[in-house]
């Protein structure tokens, strides 16, 4: 399967960089993970948006589903959509709310999961844990089914001892890692890079990308912090825009 990152900034666009979304592929099957701000025109770079065969979403803050709406204005306008069904939106059922508006006319069906749910969709089959964050949030296993490499996504998440197993032995681990060690309050949303680097070595993962990342000059230097702790036992990279990685 191949993955490619289209946006990995953490709350909002900037520098022509978008917000958190991901295609991962397999054969001719194109999931998306989350849909972020600048999603859709990324996406546009690589295929068309009618070729997504699903879309799945950690949660329903703005920096993962701000370009939901207009991927469902593409698919529902676009003069080709009528040869298509209708576009399945997976979401979280504990927020009913915004789970309602995966569903557009003509264009997308809402499909529920929740933290107990194994679901298989396409070539990929996809287990959820319930993250440490401020709205119901889930990271995902993901494990393809024909070759059993597995991809696991935290999603935005604050570090807990659950993490670990979830992870276990991960061929690429996809962090949510948007502060630096110099965040040490007591409450925190998402993780630092110390976190992330000891997620990786403890849950053994073979390959670790940094995501959720802030729009500032930490960046080299939550690299450096997490290359610090990893020591050249794992691959480390910054996610960047465009990045292909074959899993």
């Amino acid at each position: 399967m191949k993955l490619t990152i289209l946006g990995y900034l953490g709350g909002f666009p900037s520098h022509n960089i978008g917000t958190s979304s991901y295609l991962l592929e397999s054969a001719d099957f194109s999931l998306l993970i989350d849909c972020g701000s600048g999603a859709l025109i990324n996406l546009e770079k690589l295929k068309d948006p009618l070729s997504l065969d699903a879309v799945i979403l950690s949660h329903y803050h703005a920096d993962h589903i701000a370009d939901v709406g207009v991927l469902q204005y593409y698919w529902q306008l676009h003069p080709e959509h009528y040869k298509l069904k209708e576009l399945p939106i997976y979401g979280n059922t504990e927020d009913m709310d915004n789970f309602k508006k995966l569903d557009w006319p003509k264009s997308t069906q809402k499909m529920g999961f929740s933290a107990d749910d194994s679901l298989q969709i396409g070539p990929f089959e996809i287990s959820f844990l319930k993250t440490h964050h401020p709205v119901p949030t889930f990271a995902m296993r993901i494990v393809e089914t024909t070759t059993q490499k597995v991809l696991v996504f935290t999603a935005d998440t604050g570090y807990f001892d659950q993490l670990v197993d979830f992870c276990k032995d991960a061929d690429v681990l996809m962090t949510d890692t948007n502060f630096d060690n110099s965040n040490t309050s007591d409450v925190r949303w998402h993780m630092t890079a110390d976190e992330s680097a000891h997620l990786a070595l403890d849950s053994h993962a073979k390959r670790l990308i940094l995501t959720h990342l802030p729009d500032d000059q930490r960046l080299a230097k939550i690299k450096q912090e997490v290359a610090q702790v990893i020591n050249d036992q794992i691959r480390v990279q910054l996610a960047q825009e465009g990045l292909q990685i074959d899993i």
